[in-house]
């Protein structure tokens, strides 16, 4: 995937495939989201290959990320805060990256070690019909697949919250 703005969606119902486009809205591959149940995904390539995978592990703490052959290659949890949106993104020998947003925003900034912006991305609507995530990748340090099962994990654990908060 090239390093232009990608666009995919998050199903109304959190199961099932959807596309991920490119700015021209062709087609660069797909987003597995595995069950209504259990908030693991999987990306595909446009060739329906499996690239990266990521799921919450039985506690739920702590958002997993694997690569094609399983073997896990980083870790997402969120950091605690007041007045903001904070999560750390430990991709392991690559290093960390902090994941940031204001308290009601829908826009997102993924910084490598606090200073260098690697990503954005933003919750937008209007694109398609249903809510739709853009990604704007800048590092060469995180394939796009991977940044996505980011994205993907912090809306799981946002989920989470909103659920846990309502009980």
């Amino acid at each position: 995937m090239s390093r232009e703005s990608l666009y995919f969606t998050d199903n109304f119902f959190s199961a099932g495939r959807t596309e991920i486009y490119n700015e021209s809205k062709e087609k660069v591959g797909e987003l597995d989201l595995k069950s209504v149940f259990s908030s693991g995904v999987d990306v595909l390539d446009s060739e329906g290959n499996l690239v990266i995978s990521a799921k919450f592990p039985v506690l739920r703490s702590k958002w997993k990320v694997y690569d094609n052959q399983g073997q896990e290659i980083g870790v997402l949890k969120q950091k605690f805060t007041f007045f903001a949106k904070k999560y750390e993104y430990h991709a392991y020998e690559r290093g960390s990256f902090l994941v940031k947003s204001e308290a009601f925003s829908k826009q997102y900034e993924i910084y490598k070690a606090e200073k260098k912006l690697a990503a954005t991305f933003a919750k937008i609507s209007g694109f398609f019909s249903s809510p739709t995530y853009q990604l704007q990748n800048y590092t060469d340090e995180l394939p796009s697949e991977e940044l996505i099962a980011i994205v993907m994990g912090i809306n799981a654990i946002e989920k989470n919250n909103t659920a846990a908060a309502s009980t």
